[in-house]
């Protein structure tokens, strides 16, 4: 567990020449326009693509990751950005990666969760952290983990990260699908005016802003509902790499963009 605790602590040297995020600084007030988006959620792909390029470990492009997820956040709360939703583990992930793989991820994870570090990052800028996602699939002292990190954070309010694991938007819809089912079977004359509310991401408002890294042009099931009218940016960058200046394009593209929302 040492050895992948400090290989996190490790990546703060590690970042991209264009993020000059003070980790772990409190960040000045925010600069942002009224027409940058209040809530960006994230696909952070490429870390395996990274990893191969650069010729490193798995494990670094995997804790360099975890380290940017954090960086981009404070980042994106300089620029106004209210919630950040970010895509750490899919349910396809947990069902078609190698087991070896996904047991380093889950160990990273929860290394990260209880580190006194990043805890205090998260205190100092007011970051909430919410998880969200069948959690029954994660391995117990992961589950722990997580939750600790929820309960630790729950009175932050200045920035809400909403961290989607065991998570896939498939699923989101069949688990909704099942309980609307089973509230008919108890009420046939129930309302169902409000479906969403059964979402598992029934918490997660919609989108502004989805970012994709890596250069793949596809949502792969991120957010169906909350993603209808969404503004798409992808990025060439892998994850790693992406940083303060991407951010900032990104944003900008979206406050050059006029959203009409079907009028």
């Amino acid at each position: 567990m040492a050895p992948l605790k400090n290989s996190i602590k490790k990546c703060g040297s590690r970042r991209s020449q264009n993020s000059r995020a003070g980790f772990g600084a409190r960040e000045s007030e925010p600069d942002a326009n009224s027409s940058n988006p209040k809530h960006i959620a994230i696909i952070p792909d490429g870390n395996r693509r990274w990893v191969s390029k650069n010729r490193t470990k798995l494990h670094l492009g995997y804790s360099l990751g975890i380290r940017k997820a954090i960086d981009i956040s404070l980042l994106a709360k300089k620029q106004g950005v209210k919630m950040l939703t970010i895509w750490a583990l899919s349910t396809e992930n947990i069902k078609k990666r190698n087991k070896n793989e996904l047991g380093l991820l889950y160990r990273l994870y929860a290394v990260t969760a209880k580190d006194k570090d990043i805890l205090e990052t998260l205190r100092k800028n007011s970051v909430r952290v919410k998880i969200i996602g069948n959690l029954n699939i994660l391995p117990a002292g992961l589950k722990k983990a997580l939750s600790f990190l929820q309960a630790k954070t729950k009175h932050y309010k200045d920035l809400t990260i909403n961290l989607l694991v065991g998570y896939g938007g498939r699923e989101d819809i069949e688990y909704m699908i099942k309980k609307i089912r089973a509230r008919l079977a108890s009420n046939p004359n129930a309302s169902l005016s409000s479906i969403d509310s059964y979402l598992r991401t029934a918490i997660v408002p919609d989108v502004d802003l989805i970012i994709r890294t890596s250069g793949e042009m596809r949502l792969s099931g991120f957010l169906p509902w909350q993603s209808s009218y969404s503004e798409l940016y992808f990025s060439k960058k892998y994850w790693p790499d992406f940083g303060e200046a991407d951010l900032k394009k990104a944003i900008k593209t979206f406050s050059e963009r006029s959203r009409r929302f079907g009028k």
